[in-house]
């Protein structure tokens, strides 16, 4: 997928694996250092829950992706 200087591979490898429901995932975001998103899905239960911000989303052909770093000091 490609927008302008964006570009992103959606592989089955990294992106599939076990389904979990949406309590499970968002304990799992909030617990990880680092939070790759896809989907419209996963994003808004990011921001709706204020562990990802709107502003850091990004679109790629219409499908909204949000990185999530957490640095502790």
């Amino acid at each position: 997928m490609r927008e302008g200087k964006l570009q992103v591979h959606l592989s089955a490898d990294f992106y599939s694996g076990e389904v979990v429901d949406k309590g499970e995932a968002l304990s799992l975001i909030r617990r990880c250092s680092i939070v790759n998103l896809a989907g419209t899905r996963s994003v808004s239960l990011a921001v709706d829950n204020e562990v990802g911000s709107a502003a850091a989303i990004r679109e790629i052909e219409e499908v909204p992706f949000l990185m999530i770093y957490k640095f502790s000091g």
